[in-house]
């Protein structure tokens, strides 16, 4: 399955074969035309005011937060609007960390693990250990159970890795880290805009993850979690519409997810998002998922055909998402990357923001195809004709 181009208006250029939707996504029509409306005919700011295009501003960013959170299989008030993935996980940390890890206790992360997962436990200042890959991509989760036993005070592990396109099992990983009594955190910033996710029945307690990878606007992410939690964690920024009332030495806040969104929120990104989810929505994600899956195997298929390239991750398609990462022999990611996007073929080059990852691989960087709704086997032939005109040039 395929969608028209005239979808992602960037994809109208001539010659582009886009392969970088982990990075981030096109922002599809929808999501424009709903920021653009917003813009040009009820620009106001929401919350404060009573009049009547406020009023519509403010209808429009809590519809899309209940787009959001039906999306993900949440409640409104479990929704929290951040910035990006990485500012729902400093929130967690800063907002629930600070109050319940101290400086000996424990926190688990993995060795697949976007730095967005990883410095904001280590600024967090408490144990931090690593469940580690093995060399079938996939987690050692009978290392997970023995670092479990140690008694952690949180688990924090993607659901989809950006590197290896791992697909972690994090229902079951959240089952066995309740029973130890950690809390749960995932990055989701992979998974949501590529299968089908449901906070509810993840069994998780934390869920993160991103606007701009899911067909919508940058500035604006999410953070899913447990109702109970949010109503203890004390806020991560202080300031206007978090509050309940302000004193003169001291004050209370507003009920989540109201608490987490000091000052004026990205109300045009909002709405974008929403309209995103919209969009994916009327495909469904499942539909989502196959297509992702089908390129995703036509891709290995082809790589794997290539000598002297090495492809990382899962050999089975039932635990890889949308994207391959690989080396080639001799030739450094970035030439690789350099020479595909003389022909418009663009793929990401480097550590991609996973450098215990690459040390576990033994290579500091990659090049890293990923694959979107709009892509096709014909896009994928273009990066293999891409990758015999790079061995070409180094030959």
């Amino acid at each position: 399955m395929t969608l028209a181009v005239p979808d992602f208006p960037t994809l109208e250029r001539e010659g582009l074969v886009y392969l970088d939707t982990s990075a981030t996504a096109q922002t599809v029509r929808p999501a424009i035309e709903a920021m653009d409306l917003y813009y040009e005919t009820y620009r106001a700011t929401i919350h404060r005011s009573v009049y009547s295009i406020a009023n519509e501003a403010t209808e429009a960013y809590e519809d899309a937060r209940a787009k959001v959170a039906a999306f993900a299989g949440a409640d409104v008030g479990e929704t929290v609007f951040t910035r990006n993935a990485t500012e729902a996980i400093n929130l967690v940390a800063y907002a629930w960390g600070r109050a319940n890890v101290g400086p000996r206790d424990l926190v688990l992360t993995t060795q697949m693990e976007h730095h967005s997962n990883i410095v904001p436990w280590q600024l967090l200042g408490g144990r931090l250990e690593y469940v580690p890959v093995g060399d079938d991509g996939l987690l050692d989760l009978d290392a997970l159970d023995a670092l479990l036993a140690q008694g952690p005070k949180l688990v924090a592990v993607a659901h989809v890795s950006n590197v290896l396109g791992t697909i972690n099992p994090v229902a079951e990983i959240a089952r066995r880290a309740h029973a130890a009594g950690a809390v749960v955190l995932v990055d989701g910033a992979q998974a949501v805009p590529s299968l089908p996710v449901n906070f509810a029945e993840l069994g998780v307690d934390f869920y993160a993850w991103t606007g701009h990878k899911a067909y919508g606007p940058t500035g604006i992410g999410v953070l899913h979690g447990r109702r109970e939690l949010l109503e203890e964690m004390p806020p991560f920024l202080g300031g206007g519409h978090m509050i309940a009332r302000v004193g003169d030495t001291e004050s209370t806040w507003a009920e989540p997810p109201a608490k987490f969104e000091a000052g004026t929120m990205p109300v045009a990104e909002a709405i974008g998002l929403g309209a995103a989810i919209d969009w994916l929505s009327g495909i469904g994600m499942d539909e989502v998922r196959a297509h992702g899956r089908d390129v995703t195997e036509y891709a290995v298929e082809r790589l794997s055909e290539i000598p002297g390239l090495t492809l990382y991750g899962p050999a089975d398609l039932e635990h890889r998402g949308s994207l391959t990462s690989f080396a080639l022999d001799g030739i450094h990611p970035h030439d690789v990357a350099e020479i595909l996007g003389r022909s418009g073929v663009c793929v990401r080059a480097g550590h991609h923001c996973a450098q215990p990852l690459h040390r576990r691989l033994g290579s500091p960087a990659s090049t890293r195809a990923s694959y979107a709704i709009h892509n096709t086997h014909e896009d994928v032939d273009r990066l293999i004709d891409g990758l015999a005109t790079v061995q070409e040039v180094f030959a």
